[in-house]
């Protein structure tokens, strides 16, 4: 039987599968953004090749296939989401353009605020209110909400947000809209606060719930046809979604919580950075995920990934928990150009996969980063994926010539300049990941994967002072080998609303509601041992924001509970800020709790390092390194455990290349990955 993971990216679609065994074979695909279901069959249609099966019998032979997808991620970059209502409280249809009365960057007078996903004129008031603590105020009004009904059907919206003030305590207002919906517009598409994001805070509640029904349709749809087209071509087995906290989910649950896939593709490879956390034994990695359109950047730190609920996307507020994950416009396709006052830039703008870089022969003529390490001798042209799509080199010459020109410098001056730039952009990303936060980056390892990332890990170490770069041989597809390890996860959360401190026995009860609701939806889907992971949102009494407090292993019996969780949370806060007030009141605001079922993962253990082997290079070829050198190539296949090399070097794959510098130095540890130790 074969596991396989599937991650959709904007220049490749990756897919990795496994056996039993532990064999792993790995895949790409161009991708398709008008219907990323055709890149994903492709590529199990190649995939299948290399396993020397048909697809027909790899799918048959498939207990489950796990998919991160950007489809979610493009409707909201690209405003192509749904036409969207919104239902609120009479009085409270502006929420969402007052935001919380803050800006990005508050100095900044000429920003203008981000465009809402629904404009003022399809978002409406409902007559009725609930009190703070839940108890209604002003009934639901039905006749109002039949009028309201009635303008939502003139708007000709596809999907509506549903989201009365206090709804996340009492949803009784919101269950009868929602009924009064699916009655009278049973084709619109509906989603409720109080089943999205039932938790205190009206703008992010509101903010969350309209993200959701901005892109459910367009998931929903993709999902479903995706489900579809695998089954016909023999699919028998489960399809996850991997939601943006790193778990996943089956495709109902992850089309309800649309919202929750915003970060899908990323979450994958940090739940790959977790597991090569773990199989190294290295507990301290920086993850460095570049591709052909961005790249992604996050922190592992004493083994874990840290989870956030202020999630930005698009301008768009989605306070759903998710892995911390920066991205930068910044992959082998972005595009470098020539602003007026004759600076060089590269990116935002990328080449994508349609048209690409020049150097892909697709009619782009745009120098990109990927025409720059042609240029420079990085890339071998001929050896592009194996040789099976070799690239344009007088394409990628004549595009960074166009960059030279516009500079008065040189061809290999201008493409030194686009990889230079590149970067140190990529650099400047990790330092928001880490100095930003109180964390020294030379502590850390860094974990490079992405098809593009070997190339450039090293001069973005050295620009960090970080001295270790680990390479796995799934780099190029780690994402989708990184959601073969992910597990089910379903999040609950409940606010506790009440004047004072928190009882110990209140705590008791919000975690037992919620450990009940979060495991028995679980049990749906999964039949094997389910752990719970509990956790808290804290703040002192005159703070406007919260801080998560893991409760991992309190133990809720204790007689001084509550002193533990107010210690806990002093600690946290000293942590990340540097100081605690202990004399200060303590509000308990959120419980929350995830049910995780735990999946079988691969890859075995580490074992003992061999002594250090020299390894000899297949050939030799020019490249540029401050000036052109004579440098060996090495093919990564033939690197196994025990081996060594210095550099300069490059090391090369079918998916990948790997650049090592002058001085560098490289053993192959025991799983035949690559340990770089910088000069």
């Amino acid at each position: 039987m074969y596991t396989i993971g599937v991650d959709v990216g904007g220049t490749y679609t990756d897919l990795v599968a496994t056996d039993q065994t532990g064999r792993t074979v790995f895949a790409k695909s161009p991708s398709t953004p008008a219907d990323q279901s055709i890149g994903v069959m492709a590529g199990l249609e190649e995939l299948a090749r290399r396993l020397g099966v048909t697809r027909a019998a790899m799918l048959a032979a498939t207990d489950r296939l796990v998919h991160g997808t950007t489809v979610a991620t493009n409707a909201l970059l690209e405003r192509k989401g749904a036409r969207v209502a919104l239902l609120t409280t009479e009085g409270h249809r502006d929420v969402v353009e007052m935001r919380e009365g803050l800006k990005p960057d508050r100095y900044d007078l000429r920003t203008p605020p981000p465009e809402p996903l629904v404009p003022r004129e399809r978002r409406f008031g409902v007559r009725e209110r609930l009190k703070a603590d839940g108890s209604a105020a002003v009934a639901l009004d039905a006749a109002a909400l039949g009028d309201v009904i009635a303008e939502v059907k003139r708007s000709d919206a596809n999907s509506v947000a549903v989201c009365f003030l206090h709804a996340y305590l009492n949803p009784a207002h919101e269950l009868a809209a929602v009924e009064r919906l699916a009655s009278e517009l049973p084709d619109v598409s509906v989603s409720r606060s109080s089943d999205v994001l039932p938790q205190i805070k009206e703008y992010e509640r509101v903010s969350t719930t309209i993200v959701n029904a901005y892109v459910e349709p367009t998931v929903r749809r993709y999902l479903t046809n995706l489900e579809r087209s695998l089954h016909e071509a023999g699919f028998a087995g489960s399809l996850f979604v991997v939601l943006s906290h790193g778990g996943m989910a089956p495709v109902e649950e992850a089309s309800r919580l649309a919202a929750g896939t915003v970060l899908s593709g990323p979450a994958g490879g940090i739940s790959g950075s977790r597991r090569c956390a773990e199989m190294l034994g290295i507990p301290d990695l920086v993850p460095f995920d570049m591709g052909g359109t961005s790249t992604d950047i996050s922190l592992i730190a004493d083994g874990e990934a840290s989870l956030s609920a202020e999630g930005m996307l698009a301008g768009q507020r989605i306070a759903l928990r998710s892995l911390d994950i920066a991205s930068i416009a910044a992959g082998g396709g972005s595009i470098a150009g020539v602003d007026g006052s004759r600076t060089l830039r590269v990116g935002p703008e990328s080449a994508g996969s349609v048209p690409g870089p020049a150097c892909y022969g697709n009619g782009g003529l745009a120098a990109t980063v990927t025409d720059a390490n042609v240029v420079l001798g990085y890339l071998d042209a001929a050896a592009f994926m194996g040789g099976a799509r070799p690239l344009d080199r007088a394409a990628s010459e004549a595009a960074v010539d166009r960059i030279a020109e516009a500079l008065e410098l040189s061809r290999i001056e201008a493409a030194a300049g686009i990889y230079k730039m590149i970067n140190l952009k990529m650099a400047d990303g990790i330092r928001l990941m880490t100095l930003r936060r109180g964390v020294d980056p030379r502590r850390f390892a860094l974990l490079s994967f992405g098809g593009a990332a070997g190339m450039h890990a090293a001069e973005v170490a050295r620009e960090l002072e970080i001295k270790r770069i680990i390479v796995p041989t799934v780099a190029s597809v780690l994402s989708a080998w990184g959601m073969l390890t992910s597990d089910l996860r379903y999040e609950v959360s409940r606010t506790h609303y009440g004047a004072g401190r928190i009882s110990a026995g209140e705590v008791r009860a919000l975690f037992a509601g919620l450990e009940e609701q979060a495991a028995g939806r679980l049990r749906d889907w999964f039949k094997g041992d389910i752990a719970i992971e509990r956790s808290a949102e804290v703040r002192y009494g005159e703070q406007v924001f919260e801080i998560d407090v893991p409760l991992g292993d309190l133990d809720l019996g204790a007689a001084d509970l509550v002193a533990q969780i107010e210690e806990r949370f002093h600690r946290r806060h000293e942590e990340l800020y540097t100081y605690a007030s202990r004399g200060q009141e303590v509000v308990f605001v959120n419980a929350r709790v995830a049910a995780v079922g735990k999946v079988a993962r691969g890859g075995g253990d580490v074992g003992q390092a061999t002594s250090a082997v020299p390894c000899a290079p297949r050939g030799k070829r020019q490249a540029w390194l401050s000036a052109w050198r004579e440098v060996p190539v090495y093919a990564l296949d033939d690197l196994k455990p025990g081996h060594s090399l210095a550099g300069p070097a490059v090391i090369e794959a079918e998916t990948t290349t790997v650049l090592v510098g002058d001085g560098d130095r490289v053993a192959v540890n025991p799983l035949g990955w690559l340990d770089i130790t910088l000069r």
